[in-house]
């Protein structure tokens, strides 16, 4: 079986961002530490952890991006994946979740991925779409948020358990190939081998350049980002400490809090 799991480069999320006036979208102040989105490292553990019990499986990691990216490949070889591609975008920049789906989509289409993981969402823009709209693509079934999952023994089906609203769970079962948006939790990702990391320097990616893949015509663009709007403001007490509790009771009370 040929496993393809999706994984994306996200900044650090005590980086300060500025929003850019000129392309209405954010950029980083300063230094800016990058890693691969944390959703994501549970993709590529489960698809690792396959690849354990099933000795025939081979594992590829692919992220959409520009050269820094490729930072998050390394990561996912460190952890046990086969190969790594990497779709290049060259230039920084907001990227819609139809866009990024349509170039994963052009390039897996015919490689006879038999499934495809991918984190449930990423980090910076929490859309959480990407995984479905591939699937749309290529006309896969899905499932998302995925918290359990099991290869049937002749490969042909996958049973998944995804988590939903009040803490129950969807059971199904997926013919495949398939698509699953894995959920944080499902597994405990590993630390990178040194063995693992030493082969990956050596093993570079597949680079393909966005321009040499086809892709649909998007279908969104970003108007402007801006800072959170403050929804509430501070009331500084005036007084002595009794006219202050009595101030507070009254307060208190207008919220309904007592």
């Amino acid at each position: 079986m040929k496993i393809l799991v999706c994984i994306k480069q996200v900044p650090d999320s005590e980086t300060a961002f500025r929003v850019d006036k000129d392309t209405g979208w954010v950029r980083p102040k300063g230094q800016t530490k990058y890693w691969m989105n944390h959703a994501d490292e549970f993709a590529v553990e489960e698809a690792v952890l396959i690849k354990e019990t099933r000795p025939d499986t081979v594992v590829d990691a692919l992220t959409v991006g520009p050269e820094r990216a490729a930072q998050v490949l390394e990561r996912a070889m460190g952890m046990g994946a086969d190969g790594a591609v990497h779709l290049l975008v060259p230039e920084e920049g907001y990227l819609s979740p139809l866009s990024i789906a349509s170039l994963i989509a052009a390039y897996a289409s015919d490689k006879g991925y038999g499934l495809i993981l991918a984190g449930v969402m990423a980090e910076d823009d929490m859309q959480g779409q990407v995984g479905p709209l591939l699937a749309e693509l290529l006309s896969l079934p899905c499932a998302t948020s995925v918290i359990f999952e099991e290869l049937s023994p002749d490969g042909g089906m996958v049973y998944v358990e995804r988590e939903i609203e009040g803490g129950q769970r969807d059971i199904l079962e997926l013919d495949l190939p398939a698509v699953l948006t894995v959920q944080t939790g499902i597994n405990k990702p590993r630390y990178s081998s040194l063995s693992n990391l030493l082969r990956a320097k050596k093993q570079k990616a597949f680079v393909i350049n966005r321009d040499k893949l086809p892709s649909v015509e998007d279908r969104e663009k970003i108007l402007r980002a801006d800072y959170p709007r403050k929804s509430r403001t501070g009331v500084v007490l005036e007084g002595d400490q009794g006219e202050k509790a009595v101030q507070l009771l009254q307060i208190l009370k207008e919220k309904a809090f007592l």
